[in-house]
């Protein structure tokens, strides 16, 4: 592999140039190194896109279920076969650690082949009648043509479970990659689909040049084959889109941040709960969707827990990602550290104590832990993206629950106690779509409908979603065309 490439966008089976002849480049972010220029798509790039997955719809729609399964096991071997090299893409375009790439890849092979067996499931039923002599079933149809927005973050397993369950379903894509990872968000799926023979058309991917989405999404709404909007993103984004959405009244499928509680009861062996809150708090150096936000933890335990988790945090190899027994990488770019100083800034005016971190070297932004923050400042209620973890002691349980439903966020929470059946109990009062317990906040199987609740969105993955990209048809027969039925 050169160390910078060229890439060009897919569209109905082939790599083509923008129309415009437009490109832009990608950085390393630990290095800052040039890596790749990418074709940078336009609107009428995306029409071409979309009209092409419109052409390879109805093939695709009526495509043998087995002979789907098929192609969706083929990618899934090829991951295997390229498992280091897809890891080399991954550190090197969005500051993976190896760990992290490693974990990215495995969910990608079994979200693979668990989609292989989705193949099936879009089925209908029988209804009983009261009038006689008809037949009463509904059936499910793929929608069309399904809009992707996918993240920079968990590029590469985020961009092919925004694709996956469409696929399943029966419909095509176009998946629209977050700029700063065009190649792990969307151009590496469209390598290894076109390795594994899927139908051209079905699988198309239109990247853009920073500043660009706009171009893509204009087109995406103004195409009457576009049914559905799959986003995997922020809130921001997907309050733009769910409002376009609702006026050209097409489907839309939201999967957003959240800002997710990690509960410590009284009970719990300490030593557990600070691996568990490393883990969850600086896994991808907090650039996850359901790290560890805030560890709420009973009063009696907090000064012990406290020291220890400040002395893991500081023992954390930080650097390069490219080398294996780097835990902390960089975070994607200047934007992201300079967001990252900015919360932590105000959160320390308004009182706030760091514990240990709050510096960075370049773009590797050290495990940062807070106390004594306010509800007041931003950090305490948004993610902050970035190895930021506030601990918060409570009083009691109440205050626990309290405490964790007080963002307007639900995607997921952890509580941990020594009695897996109090935290059972405590589950259902916690207001998120994945309540954990005594597991970290990061935690992801294929076959879960993993999803959020309130502003961390809507629509579930796994199995659950196929019902998110099709419909569903009723159809009622008589068995006999000339028996008397209407009195006109």
């Amino acid at each position: 592999m050169s160390e910078i490439e060229t890439h060009r966008l897919y569209s109905g089976g082939e790599w083509i140039d923008a129309a415009d002849g437009a490109r832009f480049d990608v950085h390393e972010p630990y290095s800052g190194k040039l890596m790749a220029r990418i074709a940078s798509g336009g609107q009428a790039d995306a029409m071409a896109a979309i009209e092409a997955a419109q052409a390879a719809f109805p093939a695709w729609a009526a495509m043998a279920p087995t002979k789907r399964a098929a192609l969706f096991l083929k990618a899934a071997a090829l991951y295997r076969e390229r498992s280091d090299e897809i890891a080399d893409i991954l550190s090197r375009e969005t500051g993976s650690t190896i760990s992290f790439a490693r974990f990215q890849q495995t969910l990608v092979v079994e979200n693979l082949e668990a989609a292989a067996g989705w193949v099936h499931q879009p089925k209908g039923e029988t209804f009983p009648t009261d009038v006689q002599g008809r037949l009463s079933m509904s059936i499910r149809r793929p929608l069309g043509v399904v809009a992707c927005f996918t993240p920079w973050n968990g590029a590469n397993i985020l961009s092919w479970r925004a694709a996956l369950g469409p696929l399943a379903a029966g419909n095509t894509v176009i998946i629209k990659p977050s700029e700063f990872a065009p190649v792990s968000a969307g151009l590496m799926v469209a390598r290894i689909a076109e390795e594994a023979g899927f139908p051209a058309g079905v699988i198309n991917v239109v990247p853009h040049a920073p500043g660009g989405a706009g171009a893509i999404a204009d087109a995406v709404f103004a195409s009457p084959h576009v049914r559905c909007i799959n986003l995997i993103g922020g809130v921001g984004t997907a309050r733009i889109l769910a409002e376009r959405a609702g006026r050209t009244l097409k489907r839309s499928v939201l999967e957003l941040g959240g800002y997710n509680p990690l509960i410590v009861l009284d009970d719990v062996d300490i030593d557990f709960a600070v691996r568990t809150a490393t883990f969850g708090a600086f896994f991808h150096q907090g650039q996850i969707c359901m790290n560890t936000r805030k560890v709420i933890i009973a009063r009696p335990l907090y000064e012990k827990f406290l020291e220890k988790f400040v002395a893991r945090a500081r023992q954390l190899p930080m650097g390069d990602p490219s080398n294996p027994a780097t835990l902390i990488g960089p975070l994607i770019n200047k934007a992201a550290i300079e967001k990252v100083s900015k919360g932590i800034a105000e959160a320390v005016a308004l009182g706030a104590k760091i514990e240990t971190g709050g510096t960075h070297d370049g773009q590797v932004y050290h495990p940062t832990i807070l106390t004594n923050v306010p509800y007041a400042a931003t950090i305490s209620n948004e993610e902050t993206f970035g190895p930021v973890v506030i601990v918060e002691p409570v009083d009691s349980v109440e205050d626990a629950v309290r405490v964790a439903n007080r963002t307007s966020y639900g995607l997921v929470a952890s509580i941990l106690s020594g009695d897996s059946y109090r935290g059972l109990e405590l589950a259902p009062r916690i207001q998120a779509g994945v309540v954990n317990v005594n597991t970290a906040t990061v935690n992801d199987e294929a076959h879960v409908p993993l999803g959020g609740v309130r502003d961390s969105g809507w629509g579930r993955t796994g199995p659950d979603c196929m019902n998110d990209f099709s419909d569903t048809i009723w159809i009622n027969a008589r068995h006999s065309a000339n028996e008397p039925q209407y009195a006109f």
